[in-house]
């Protein structure tokens, strides 16, 4: 759809905001992208510190199979997103009860789904433009509705987030010393993952299942280099995200490439040049 409408760059890019706005698919891409890319880059910041990012990564692919399954018997895919990332975030939890010691649960888990995923697109006999999104992203395709659920989704999980985050991040620093004062660290644990899962659903939408580090990982990855300060972490890592994606969108007004390349490929360079400050820093 967006492919019909390029644009060229002006010195006036308020104006030129002005003129991409008059699109309502243009409108629920911002509005979509900057509520999930807040939740993203919120609940990304635990998922680095947790050292919890192949957790993220299994879940995604989780993500894909219960989509595909959702596009196989034609119901929403965001509902086979949903049920299968929280079914996996639990399956998780349930066969590892330290947050550190979980990589066997999760490849056993991550296995499983990715088998799924791949009968379900053997038995889809329609075409895979569906498929497609849930493994690239579609930004550009999302409703009115679409927006509607993930800002609903989005304040739940910044509500439940805000509610967790002080025993959280007791637990995340010192999990012994958490447990041994009373926390409920399994069951925080649990929660977190589910967590995940659901912030997973939601942020496929912009980057798909093969890119989903990109909003969920690497924001964060950038926070904790540039602040030891927990919440100035989350305030960076939620700005990262948040400029990616409306970098990603922005741009692909005017050229004829997926939204998704644009935000993988920004966050990557704003990671690498973090990165690399420091050791060019070091050397004078």
């Amino acid at each position: 759809m967006h492919n019909l409408i390029f644009a060229t760059f002006s010195l006036n890019l308020f104006k030129d905001l002005q003129d991409m706005l008059q699109y309502g698919f243009i409108q629920h891409a911002f509005e979509a992208g900057t509520i999930i890319a807040i939740v993203a880059g919120l609940v990304g910041y635990f998922v680095v510190l947790r050292r919890l990012s192949f957790a993220a990564h299994a879940l995604s692919h989780a993500g894909f199979a219960g989509a595909a399954g959702a596009v196989l018997i034609g119901i929403n895919p965001l509902i086979g997103l949903m049920a299968f990332t929280v079914s996996g975030a639990l399956g998780m939890a349930t066969l590892g009860k330290r947050a550190a010691n979980r990589d066997v649960q999760i490849g056993t888990v991550l296995a499983f789904m990715l088998g799924l995923g791949v009968l379900f697109i053997s038995l889809y006999k329609g075409y895979a433009t569906e498929a497609y999104s849930i493994l690239f992203g579609e930004i550009l395709g999302i409703s009115k509705s679409d927006v509607l659920i993930s800002l609903i989704v989005g304040a739940f999980l910044i509500l439940i987030m805000y509610l967790i985050f002080k025993p959280l991040l007791f637990t995340t620093l010192d999990e012994d010393v958490a447990e041994a004062k009373g926390v409920p660290v399994l069951g925080l644990n649990i929660l977190f993952l589910v967590i995940i899962a659901i912030a997973t659903s939601i942020a496929v939408q912009v980057v798909g299942v093969l890119l989903i580090f990109a909003l969920l990982v690497t924001p964060a990855a950038i926070a904790e280099r540039l602040s030891r300060s927990p919440v100035k972490g989350i305030f960076i890592s939620i700005l990262v995200a948040v400029l990616v994606t409306w970098f990603g969108i922005f741009i692909s007004y005017y050229l004829p490439y997926p939204v998704s390349f644009f935000i993988t490929s920004s966050v990557f360079l704003i990671y690498i040049i973090v990165r690399i400050i420091p050791l060019l820093s070091s050397k004078k």
